[in-house]
């Protein structure tokens, strides 16, 4: 579903140019939206056809001009200098608008250009055996709303959740349980006590370097399959997976493949055999590595045999070409790993694979509470189950303070806090870094998620009152002719219908946060004319109900994409 405005003016340009002998040009990339509204609802501007026409562009507008006659949606065209200006007929554009979004509802902004094609995303990744906190969030929420842009797009998607179940670290914990551990908080607080011992080992690791060779001598069993260590490592994996789920669910996130490093043991051996048949690999100071042009060498094998990161994301992007065949593979991790990345696919390129040219990281910054980082090592996470906990009981505090008669409050705090969390950080650019500030996320009236859903809520509510006084029968809102005439209407339906192209830029530019502004323009847009006009006591008031009803539908649907719910009460 395109921008139904846009597309009927492309084409009367599009034709217009045919008859000056003009063809495949991309109309829709040049098409403006003009700073005023004085200069028409698009304006085409003629500077790049003076070549191709060999005229000066304010002549190529007179002409263009005279050929884009009246139509049922363009009322009228005016010339200024190289600019044609276009502008619509408001009745007949919010008319079309409205009836284009309650016929497709919550398909409005679908479409199939991505039929036939596959995504694989890799995200979330937290490590086994450490807390789920909030540095993982960001990672988790930009690759689930971008698995769910892209399906909108009619792409296959598949959502790999690479565990960070193996590594040097779990030597360091497997070091650490044995000196320190305690078997009864284990059962009772694994994840705590896993946190507590990994911090203790770094504590302890400063006066005694020695842990530090016992942790890699305790990681190289591990790989040799040592019993004791793979015992010790698929309880701290399984006892992980446990409190991840429980997050996830919260999230509503899921994922399809949970394949993490280890599972990629085998196969490493078989990419190592590889780049050394390829002539690839090269000693450097006892170990292997790949020279790379413009960049540091990529590590294969420590001097000890030991794999890294870098070994492991070689055999599982090998493995992951081979079983989906992907279009697009999208690596969600953070902006710090750029040097890892360019690494992998410089190898990957060397090897010969034309595939890795699909293959993408889609970095990010970093999220703080003030000016704080957080470090696992040093033991200064927040929880994620903590934060969203009191988020929740935040929202539950203000839903007894405005409206205790509230139905289902549990349920509806645990939208609203869940879901402000997540709107803070789409709402921003994803490679900048995100402060968390619990006065402004939790904010019902400012750019947040709780303002996004409210809105939501007040446009079921008038839709609720516009059935309760007879108004329309439920979902029977119809808009007739000369029903949507007003400024302030039209400027709400093109809002509306500028949604699909907030859909495509987000996916073109992996940028959930083009759907969140969007949303937040929407929600200005509509709380001005909710404000300024009558809806059902006026009377259009069925037209105007059936452009509150396709303003609901589009803040669903775009909060669906960024995976957060839309009460329809708060």
């Amino acid at each position: 579903m395109a921008n139904v405005l846009l597309d009927h003016v492309a084409a009367k340009v599009e034709e217009a140019l045919a008859a000056l002998g003009v063809q495949g040009f991309d109309v829709r990339e040049v098409i403006e939206i003009p700073p005023g509204r004085e200069l028409g609802d698009y304006a085409f501007p003629c500077f790049q056809l003076a070549r191709v026409l060999r005229k000066a562009p304010d002549r190529i507008a007179e002409e263009l001009g005279q050929r884009i006659g009246p139509t049922e949606l363009i009322e009228r065209v005016e010339v200024v200098k190289a600019y044609v200006n276009i502008f619509l007929n408001r009745d007949e554009s919010s008319r079309r608008v409205v009836e284009a979004v309650l016929a497709r509802g919550d398909d409005y902004g679908k479409s199939d250009v991505g039929n036939g094609k596959t995504v694989v995303l890799d995200f979330s990744s937290p490590n086994i055996a450490k807390p789920f906190h909030v540095g993982h969030l960001r990672s988790t929420i930009i690759g689930h709303s971008l698995a769910r842009i892209f399906e909108s797009l009619g792409f296959k998607t598949v959502r790999i959740n690479h565990l960070g179940d193996w590594g040097t670290q779990f030597g360091k914990l497997i070091v650490a349980y044995r000196r320190w551990g305690d078997r009864a908080r284990l059962e009772a607080e694994p994840i705590r006590e896993l946190l507590d011992l990994y911090v203790r080992f770094h504590q302890e690791a400063e006066n005694d370097p020695s842990l530090e060779d016992e942790a890699r001598a305790a990681f190289k069993a591990l790989e040799d399959g040592g019993v004791e260590e793979t015992r010790l490592w698929q309880e701290f994996r399984d006892l992980s997976l446990e409190e991840f789920e429980r997050t996830y669910r919260r999230l509503g996130v899921h994922f399809d493949s949970y394949l993490g490093e280890s599972a990629y043991n085998e196969a490493i051996e078989r990419t190592v055999a590889e780049l050394e048949a390829k002539g690839l690999l090269k000693e450097s100071e006892g170990a292997l590595v790949v020279e790379l042009e413009g960049m540091p060498p990529c590590l294969i094998k420590k001097k000890d045999g030991a794999t890294l990161y870098a070994t492991r994301d070689l055999a599982a992007a090998v493995h992951r070409y081979e079983t989906y065949r992907f279009d697009h593979m999208f690596y969600v991790v953070g902006a710090p790993q750029q040097l890892h990345f360019a690494q992998v696919f410089g190898v990957l390129k060397r090897m010969g694979y034309p595939w890795v040219e699909a293959c993408e990281h889609i970095a990010f910054g970093h999220v703080r509470f003030g000016d704080e980082a957080f470090s696992t090592r040093k033991g200064n996470v927040i929880f994620l189950e903590e934060l969203l906990d009191q988020a929740v009981a935040r929202v539950r505090a203000i839903i007894e303070e405005r409206n205790p008669e509230l139905e289902e409050k549990d349920r509806v705090a645990e939208a609203v806090g869940v879901g402000a969390v997540i709107f803070n950080d789409l709402a921003h650019n994803r490679i900048k870094d995100v402060v968390f500030d619990w006065e402004t996320a939790l904010n019902f009236e400012g750019d947040t998620g709780p303002y996004v859903q409210y809105t939501h809520a007040r446009a079921a509510s008038v839709l609720r009152r516009g059935v309760e006084e007879g108004v329309a029968p439920a979902g029977a809102f119809s808009v007739g002719r000369g029903d949507l005439a007003g400024e302030e209407e039209f400027q709400l339906a093109k809002a509306l219908a500028q949604y699909p192209d907030a859909v495509q830029r987000a996916a073109e530019e992996r940028e959930p946060s083009e759907i969140a502004r969007y949303l937040l323009d929407l929600c200005r847009d509509f709380n001005s004319f909710y404000h300024a006009h009558r809806i059902v006591g006026s009377p259009n008031a069925r037209a105007r109900l059936a452009l509150v009803a396709a303003v609901k539908q589009v803040i669903k649907n775009g909060l669906y994409l960024l995976g957060i719910e839309a009460p329809e009460a708060m």
